[in-house]
């Protein structure tokens, strides 16, 4: 069988990019990846919501080792499996950990079909890596076609060890994105666009957006509804009606293969589309760190899995003890923790020169403060309150009280 013939093969079997195939065959996703590179204004990142639907949110998160497990497992139960998507619930080009899963895959199920989905900010940088992978299906999601729009999409973008924001930050993440799809595209890749339709934002710049990526060779654009999130900066604001969003694929349609039958799956989707099965399989088909089998109980919160790199942030004015909280810190210090140690990463103050990192409420400043923090897993502090506790919680983060030494600080999450 040729290249050509084995990707029209896994095409015919795609439940994403091909509408015959989506109420024929499955897909699992695997939420791996729970780091992401950007914060954006409709994003809340939330483990273990059981009862919602849509990107970014999963019961728990995996190893790749528990993955590939749970895949078994599940293939055991849904023969018609197809294709392994890792979407989260942060951005999977932000986490080694996807590149060590579709190892795996690779290795131990060769007949499925590997996936990715993310915002490509890191693409062109892991393109050739993901192909050499056997990736030949990446979606990537782009929201505006120009910087201006895009400061008012996304919070922070994350790039080369710095953060920005406003249109500098929108401005690498497009020239990013663009560059990757057309990237992709050029070496063989079947590219999709997800573009998330924003009432009041973006909606005028979406057909000139639609045009451009299928110049770059997208194969197929999904244009989403937004879904209003609690706990974000967009929150209040009303998504599309049915009809609107329709109209918008109806005009570009001419310019772009549309997809019509997305369901803005969670980061641990399993099953067929609209037909999610995630909850039957929740903490099944692999191992315990403990070393107790595999368990049918439903996990109420995240696992912290000690065998991966954490990034984690605690609260030191002075630099070696755990010795504020969380709002009247003065810096937070960033280390990898590591099984061999742990490795000092950046300081990261909440008072710049004469500037605060404040807004103009008690509110805003705190969610400045986690905004900084968004790359980190565990924040460590000596005391905190219970509504930023909620915010740094509902974004998949886990906090961690206590004062004294950082060493030992550090050691309570090994």
């Amino acid at each position: 069988m040729t290249d050509e013939t084995a990707l029209q093969d896994a095409l015919s079997t795609h439940p994403c990019f091909n509408p015959e195939a989506h109420s024929k065959y499955a897909r699992m996703h695997i939420p791996v990846a729970p780091k992401c590179n950007i914060q954006c204004n409709y994003c809340n990142r939330r483990y273990d919501c059981s009862n919602e639907s849509r990107p970014g949110v999963t019961s728990e998160v995996l190893t790749p080792e528990q993955a590939a497990d749970k895949i078994g497992f599940v293939l055991e139960k849904i023969p018609n499996l197809k294709v392994i998507g890792i979407a989260g619930p942060g951005d999977p080009l932000a986490n080694e950990e996807t590149f060590r899963s579709l190892e795996l895959i690779r290795e131990r199920f060769p007949d499925l079909t590997p996936c990715i989905s993310t915002n490509g900010l890191a693409l062109p940088e892991c393109a050739e890596r993901l192909h050499s992978l056997g990736v030949r299906f990446i979606t990537v999601t782009i929201n505006a076609n120009d910087a201006e729009t895009g400061s008012r999409v996304y919070g922070s973008v994350l790039w080369n060890g710095r953060r920005y924001t406003g249109t500098e930050g929108a401005r690498i993440l497009l020239e990013n994105q663009l560059k990757g799809i057309e990237m992709c595209s050029k070496m063989g890749m079947i590219v999709k666009t997800n573009i998330v339709m924003i009432p009041g934002i973006n909606v005028d710049t979406i057909p000139d957006l639609v045009k451009r990526v299928r110049s770059l060779g997208a194969y197929i654009v999904n244009i989403l509804p937004l879904i209003p999130v609690p706990g974000t900066v967009f929150e209040n604001l009303q998504g599309p009606t049915p009809a609107e969003r329709k109209a918008l694929m109806d005009l570009c349609s001419s310019d772009a293969r549309m997809m019509r039958h997305c369901r803005q799956c969670r980061a641990d989707a399993i099953g067929l589309l609209g037909e999610d099965r995630s909850s039957e399989f929740t903490g099944c088909g692999y191992g315990h760190a403990d070393g107790r089998g595999p368990s049918d109980e439903v996990p109420n919160m995240v696992r912290i899995n000690v065998n991966r790199t954490l990034t984690v942030a605690v609260a030191s004015d002075g630099g070696l003890e755990v010795d504020s909280g969380f709002g009247n810190t003065g810096c937070f210090r960033i280390f990898n923790v590591e099984e061999q140690g742990n490795v000092h990463l950046r300081d990261v103050p909440t008072v710049i020169g004469d500037d605060t990192l404040v807004g103009r409420t008690h509110r805003d400043r705190i969610e400045h403060i986690v905004d900084t923090l968004d790359d980190c897993d565990v924040i460590i502090v000596r005391e905190i309150g219970d509504m930023p506790r909620r915010i740094i919680e509902s974004r998949g983060k886990r906090v961690i009280l206590c004062s004294g030494g950082m060493e030992d600080a550090l050691a309570l999450i090994r």
